[in-house]
């Protein structure tokens, strides 16, 4: 690591501590030239996720485009925005987990009714409403009778 102040490439860290709950570092180093301090945030690096669309398209992971989706399901339930957030978190962990830089909206549709339905049922058949394209009252029904049993 270069320092800021003169460029040499040796230093020490004098302190590290765990951030954005254990998944970086922040490390205080000092130069062994200069002797100025600095401050390095370490973190790990993720595979850039794509979404392989219904239609053939693809297109880059939005977090922000799923949280909203979640919390238009979520409206006027019980459902915190730290819990969303929570939702989101299992679901990248999730995705993560499945080492593919390519992921299937399927899939991340069906993970996140899911947690829904773990969450709040009135949520989760708001978002199956709407990501199962129910055309009539009869899916709607087909669908709460699933849930039933």
């Amino acid at each position: 690591m270069k320092c800021p102040y003169c460029g040499h490439e040796e230093d020490k860290v004098v302190d590290s501590r765990s951030v954005r709950e254990g998944r970086g570092v922040r490390r205080r180093r000092e130069c062994l030239k200069c002797h100025e301090r600095f401050t390095t945030h370490e973190y790990i690096e993720k595979v850039e996720l794509t979404v392989a669309k219904s239609d053939g398209r693809t297109e880059p992971y939005d977090r922000a485009k799923l949280i909203e989706g979640i919390r238009l399901a979520c409206k006027k339930r019980p459902v915190s925005s730290k819990k969303v957030e929570a939702i989101v978190d299992e679901l990248e962990k999730r995705l993560y987990n499945l080492s593919q830089g390519e992921v299937s909206s399927h899939q991340i549709g069906e993970f996140v009714m899911e947690l829904l339905r773990r969450t709040d049922e009135v949520a989760y058949v708001r978002f199956a409403s709407v990501y199962r394209k129910f055309q009539d009252k009869t899916e709607f029904l087909a669908e709460l009778k699933r849930m039933l049993e």
